[in-house]
């Protein structure tokens, strides 16, 4: 069984809009009100994922979720007429964002020696909180070799659960046994701690993790305060390396000695507040970013070109590079819809270190089906959405029609 780590992008859906539902997320708030592009949104993330498949790496993808999404309009016995703001949160396409969809613990970690993954419950946010049951659905069929993997239901809602954007895992090499670092909140001043405690330790249970492969750290309540809503817009994590910002944790010393206590090989690259404030880092997304091992062992930083843009953030990468540090390259990409509704490159994939034969292969990527993919979107997604079209019959019937296109090109028709 070869294990690489396989990154599976969350298709933008084609009812993608700029609603603002997300408290303490600071682009999603700047920008709600504005005109959406999905079309252009769909053909940056695969984009990406084209990008990702060029440096030779295994790339997935995650479906968009059913939207409008009438089971939720329909328990809160809500029309058109009503709660606009509720109406919204169900038509929002935020399962794009699929480092939110589950917390996924590789076989080399867990006790049975299979792959769990635990489905995030997402309850701080109503227009999140609907995505689990349907998130279930699919990863029970993209990865449904029983033999391999394990799908767990969320944790009770009683606890937040956000996903691996909470979830770090570092390692010699993604085949071999790691750690996995669990990043919880307990305060962010006007804005809430998404992930509880509880919620990490519950889905560490749930993923069958020993002891010693477990970590949980409290992430800085002054990063939430400052709109680093989740863990990975100040921190992120591949192998040995941990790339974070000094303000990331509550106890930055008192984690890294902890890391440095189970995994002794870590190196831990820390960009500091007088180079990258905390503002600065937020704006640009640097953290979130997917660091990546290549082929030929080489380390490279995926980051959004607003970072690559900054000036700040450019002068710290720029030192970065001249030096003789584990991060060897710096690749900017084009995700700027995505990024206007707060999620960057690491928001929009989830990481599952498998044997890519043991997935379902209508759940893989290649350049022929991204082409495909590509005319689906290109034919069938809506060039813009106005706030003004939420709810409205006409745009139901388009962005109902574009997602059953594409489950038909896929011949995923089950998940309609």
């Amino acid at each position: 069984m070869a294990l690489v780590e396989i990154n599976f992008d969350g298709i933008i859906g084609p009812s993608h809009n700029y609603a603002g539902l997300s408290l303490g997320n600071l682009a999603s708030a700047n920008n709600a009100g504005e005109v959406s592009y999905p079309r252009a949104a769909a053909l940056q993330g695969l984009a990406k994922m084209r990008h990702n498949l060029a440096l030779g790496l295994a790339q997935g993808f995650l479906l968009p979720l059913p939207r409008p999404n009438h089971r939720f309009l329909d328990a809160l016995g809500l029309d058109r007429g009503q709660d606009r703001r509720l109406l919204a949160a169900a038509w929002s396409a935020s399962s794009m964002w699929t480092a939110n969809a589950a917390t996924v613990s590789p076989a080399p970690d867990t006790t049975d020696g299979r792959c769990h993954l635990t489905a995030a419950n997402l309850v701080t946010m109503p227009h999140r909180s609907q995505e689990w049951p349907d998130t279930v659905r699919q990863l029970q069929l993209a990865f449904a070799d029983p033999e391999h993997f394990r799908v767990h239901d969320a944790v009770p809602p009683c606890f937040g659960d956000e996903g691996a954007a909470n979830h770090m895992r570092m390692c010699a090499s993604h085949d071999a046994p790691g750690l996995e670092i669990f990043v919880y909140g307990r305060g962010g001043g006007a804005f809430p701690a998404r992930q509880h405690e509880q919620a990490s330790r519950a889905v560490a249970r749930l993923n069958r993790l020993p002891a010693e492969r477990a970590l949980f750290v409290e992430q800085a309540p002054d990063a939430i305060a400052a709109g680093a809503f989740h863990n990975d817009v100040v921190a992120v994590a591949n192998e040995r390396v941990l790339f974070t910002h000094e303000h990331a944790f509550a106890d930055p010393e008192g984690t890294y000695a902890a890391i440095r206590a189970k995994l002794p090989e870590a190196e831990i690259v820390v960009v500091p507040a007088s180079a990258v404030s905390l503002a600065d880092a937020i704006s640009s997304y640097l953290f979130n970013a997917q660091l990546l091992t290549l082929p030929d062992g080489e380390m490279a930083l995926v980051i959004p070109s607003e970072a690559w843009e900054h000036p700040r953030v450019r002068a710290w990468l720029d030192g970065m590079l001249a030096g003789n540090g584990p991060i060897r390259q710096v690749l900017p990409v084009d995700v700027r819809q995505s990024m206007a509704n707060g999620g960057g490159p690491a928001c929009l994939r989830l990481r599952v270190v498998a044997d890519p034969a043991a997935v379902d292969p209508r759940f893989m990527l290649d350049v022929a089906k991204a082409s495909r993919i590509e005319a689906v979107i290109a034919a069938h997604w809506p060039e813009s959405i106005h706030p003004d079209q939420i709810g409205t019959p006409a745009l139901a019937r388009a962005v109902t029609a574009a997602r059953v296109a594409l489950l038909e090109e896929l011949q995923l028709t089950e998940l309609a």
